[in-house]
């Protein structure tokens, strides 16, 4: 079940003293792909070993961090502490479970479509107009806007641009728009993300390196969940998706299933890479 952030989160974490430590909360950002991926896959094989879960959708990256080291709740389906959330990490890191790495190499990207003439971030400098000026990025304060902000954009000398923020729908219809007009544009993106697969783009060079290097997408959960659920927490650790695995997993999830036929996504899925998943501990 999904419910919103604006409920008191401290009422839907577990509680290890209520008899039902089976009871457990993610929270996240159902916007962002890794989150719902990883999210529903947990759910999906935990519940055969008596585990439930509500799916709580917390507003941004800043709030994950705060309600998960906090207690309020129980797992993060998927961040990216290495690099992309470390500011977060660091302020919250002594209060968080870094549970494991379930898909080694991430990264951020800048992207235009296919058809655009320019091939590096370099490129964008002297080229404003083509883009009226804009950036466009997804949500304030979310890891890749901060990059691009606080590293790219300097870097580069890109000081010609304005980093326009939203939401990851906006970026992704502003993009859809743009190609559709065959228009220029130039947007905010990672990998791993169903967009570089459905659209016409590509990843514009960093030769500076001002994105950073891949890193790793990580589990996270509140203080003390491996000493409470010692199987689980081991099972999740466990974990590690190829590009393909995960690309597939993706593709079900966003694009062939509904809002709502998640597990059914999952279900499809375990047909044809369960046997990539790790054995459940024994109990």
């Amino acid at each position: 079940m999904l419910v919103s952030a604006s409920l008191a989160l401290g009422a839907c974490a577990s509680d290890p003293n209520d008899g039902d430590d089976k009871e457990l909360t993610f929270g996240y950002m159902t916007a962002w792909s890794d989150m719902l991926l990883m999210a529903n896959l947990i759910e999906y094989v935990a519940s055969d070993h008596g585990y439930s879960f509500e799916h709580t959708d917390v507003n941004d990256v800043a709030a994950v961090y705060t309600a998960v080291s906090n207690g309020d709740i129980d797992i993060v389906p998927s961040s990216w502490p290495e690099r992309t959330n470390k500011d977060q990490w660091e302020r919250f890191k002594n209060n968080i479970e870094d549970i494991g790495v379930f898909f080694p190499n991430a990264r951020l990207t800048l992207a235009v479509p296919e058809y655009s003439e320019l091939d590096s971030i370099a490129d964008l400098v002297g080229a404003e107009a083509r883009f009226d000026g804009d950036i466009i990025g997804i949500e304030a304060g979310s890891g890749a806007v901060n990059v691009v902000e606080n590293e790219v954009i300097p870097e580069y000398g890109l000081d010609g641009y304005t980093l326009k923020t939203s939401s990851t729908p906006a970026m992704l219809a502003e993009l859809d728009d743009a190609i559709s007009d065959k228009r220029d544009v130039v947007v905010t993106l990672w990998r791993p993300y169903w967009a570089n697969n459905t659209y016409p783009v590509k990843d514009l060079a960093d030769p500076k390196g001002a994105l950073g290097e891949p890193e790793g997408l990580h589990t996270l959960a509140r203080p003390d969940f491996s000493a409470e659920h010692p199987e689980l927490a081991q099972w999740i650790s466990e974990i590690s998706l190829s590009d393909e695995e995960y690309g597939a997993l993706e593709d079900l999830l966003l694009n062939k299933y509904d809002e709502g036929e998640e597990q059914e996504a999952i279900a499809e899925w375990i047909e044809n890479y369960g046997d990539s998943l790790p054995a459940w501990p024994t109990e």
